[in-house]
């Protein structure tokens, strides 16, 4: 009986965690606009070292958090170039597919010969 149970317990237990993490994507605005996406991840930036230290201290473990580099990323310049690369690569599709079965009928037909 428990081994019939197990599985539904384990599948409920990741469904859980991955719609609680969903919600607190959704609900801090990560899922929103890409500058509320920035915004969002910013007060995350600022609030998870004083937490980690503090929990750190709960537990009684004395590590020293490595300090976050400072990068220099903007996500709304990624987002466009990632949207420019993939209209590009779209719409040479059927150049590269036209051009891919010419050589490939070429290649077989130098095999036959």
């Amino acid at each position: 009986m428990a081994a019939k149970i197990f599985p539904v317990i384990k599948l409920a237990t990741k469904v859980t965690i991955a719609g609680g993490a969903l919600y607190v994507a959704y609900d801090s605005g990560l899922l929103s606009t890409s500058e509320q996406g920035f915004e969002a991840l910013e007060r995350a930036r600022t609030a998870i070292p004083p937490a980690l230290e503090e929990w750190m201290k709960y537990f009684g473990l004395q590590a020293k958090l490595p300090t976050l580099p400072k990068v220099e990323f903007s996500p709304v310049m990624a987002w466009n170039s990632g949207v420019r690369y993939s209209i590009s690569a779209l719409s040479e599709a059927p150049r590269k597919a036209s051009e891919y079965s010419t050589r490939s009928l070429q290649y077989i037909k130098d095999l036959t010969k």
